[in-house]
């Protein structure tokens, strides 16, 4: 069942149409995604500090930053009027860290533990991650009236 703050004061989610209904589902899922990734900043740093480029100052406070903001954009997400500029906060923080997805790379035996493939995997990812939230949480949804206009 989708949080009631997902479904526009409270009304339930059948009651809605179906792309409606999966717009809701997919905020759902990267709310749950971003909150849990942030908690889990600070639940494991070590994890966080072990994939942080060395050339970055302060490591530890980066880390703890990073899970701040994603936890923030999570919930951001999860209310309908933050929604957007959560989207677009969550969208600037993944560009951030995608420096450390390319030094884990460059790096790779510094992680023996993580296969090579998903190392190489996680760069097209992170473009498909910032998409998703880009068309779940930022994009207009386009009005009737310029939907009529592009099929005339």
């Amino acid at each position: 069942m989708i949080h009631p703050t997902l479904t526009h004061l409270g009304k339930h989610t059948s009651s809605y149409p179906m792309a409606q209904r999966i717009h809701l589902m997919q905020i759902a899922i990267l709310s749950l995604l971003f909150v849990t990734a942030g908690v889990n900043h600070f639940v494991s740093p070590s994890v966080y500090l072990k994939i942080m480029p060395d050339y970055l100052p302060w490591p530890m406070a980066l880390v703890y930053v990073s899970g701040f903001f994603e936890v923030l954009g999570g919930v951001g997400l999860a209310i309908p009027r933050l929604r957007r500029a959560a989207g677009w906060g969550l969208i600037a923080l993944l560009v951030a860290v995608f420096p450390a997805n390319v030094d884990m790379l460059i790096n790779a035996d510094e992680f023996p533990s993580i296969p090579y493939w998903t190392l190489v995997a996680r760069l097209p990812l992170q473009g498909v991650l910032i998409a998703w939230v880009w068309w779940a949480a930022v994009k207009r949804p386009e009005s009737k009236e310029s939907q009529q206009k592009t099929s005339s």
